[in-house]
């Protein structure tokens, strides 16, 4: 079967004629039908030698939707036939955490030589993956496949990362989501689904403003020398209760810190490498409250897939074929993807 591969570290993967995978004992193969490519992709891809605990050469891809083709003797709970959706973060499965689906924080993931389909073993961008267990498929039932592969990070991060501030964004309140990409779009909608909170949208494009106007946002800013101010004014002066920064540079995290108001909340899911600085006096409000969430659970994933069946979120996608992968990871790279990129088998 065709199958995207890394084999060398800092270098663009590549097309390769692998042997199709038969599942034994637990195992399940799916067939797929879409994968998503995300700013992960490209850490993994860019990553030295030595950086991650991978052995190269793998598939890679980790949003992955599909068809279950074959089970193994052992495996239970799926049978052939059904669309799936893999749950991306893959634990030892023998914790605390990862027996109750929350495997994104697994108590040995330091220990793992692998974190899931694409991420140290094979992963979606191939014609056929195989899932270590049934626990790790939850079911889209007809969701089209390029809607529920990219719920399995861009989706499910979303949502555990509303859900970690959801207590707080009652009626009445506002949150501020920065970086309106793969994430962002559907941050926002799961905001306006599941909270009372007004939502303002932050980005350094124009096109991905209009994205967040079509998601829902209830105002979007370019990000300029007086966004903080401009933001307050939103609020009346007060500030926002919460802030989802979906960026992570020293840039985003200072405005954040700069629109929250006393007792906000700021979560930082965004990579960029920035630093916040904790000890410098009045840089932080009040009562602020830091989280950095990561992925998802699974029951959350079940959930993020029950609001995209019943409509209330959307993912907006552009979609490439397998063979096109090389040009999907260029526009992504130059920041030119809208919405998620989503690889389809040719």
């Amino acid at each position: 079967m065709r199958a995207l591969r890394l084999t060398a570290w800092g270098a663009p993967p590549a097309p390769a004629e692998v042997e199709r995978p038969a599942p034994r004992g637990a195992e399940v193969l799916v067939r797929v039908e879409a994968t998503g490519l995300c700013h992960s992709d490209l850490h993994v891809m860019g990553a030295v030698p030595g950086a991650l605990p991978y052995r190269l050469p793998f598939t890679l891809g980790h949003e992955v939707a599909g068809r279950i083709a074959a089970l193994g003797s052992d495996a239970g709970g799926v049978r052939a036939g059904d669309r799936v959706v893999l749950y991306g973060p893959w634990g030892c499965g023998a914790c605390d955490r990862c027996a109750t689906g929350r495997d994104n924080y697994c108590d040995r993931r330091d220990t793992l030589a692998w974190h899931g389909a694409g991420l140290g073993r094979d992963g979606g961008m191939a014609e056929y993956v195989l899932v270590p267990s049934a626990r790790q498929l939850v079911p889209i039932d007809d969701l089209p496949a390029d809607q529920a592969a990219p719920l399995s990070d861009a989706g499910l991060t979303s949502y555990h990362a509303v859900a970690g501030v959801r207590h707080a964004l009652g009626k009445g309140t506002t949150t501020a989501v920065i970086g309106v990409g793969g994430l962002g779009h559907l941050a926002v909608q799961i905001l306006r689904a599941t909270t009372g909170s007004r939502v303002l949208a932050v980005d350094v494009r124009e096109d991905a403003l209009a994205l967040a106007d079509r998601s829902g946002a209830d105002f979007g800013t370019l990000v300029r020398a007086d966004t903080a101010g401009v933001l307050r004014a939103r609020t009346g002066g007060a500030g926002v209760d919460a802030v989802l920064d979906f960026v992570g540079t020293t840039q985003t995290l200072e405005l954040a810190a700069g629109v929250l108001r006393p007792g906000g909340e700021l979560a930082v899911v965004g990579s960029g490498g920035g630093r916040l600085t904790v000890s410098k006096p009045g840089v932080l409000p009040p009562g602020f409250k830091l989280s950095l969430p990561f992925w998802g659970t699974r029951p959350e994933l079940a959930e993020v897939v029950a609001l995209a069946r019943s409509g209330a979120i959307h993912v907006e996608t552009e979609r490439f074929p397998l063979s096109a992968a090389p040009e999907a990871i260029d526009r992504l790279r130059r920041g030119r993807v809208r919405g998620r990129a989503v690889l389809v088998p040719d």
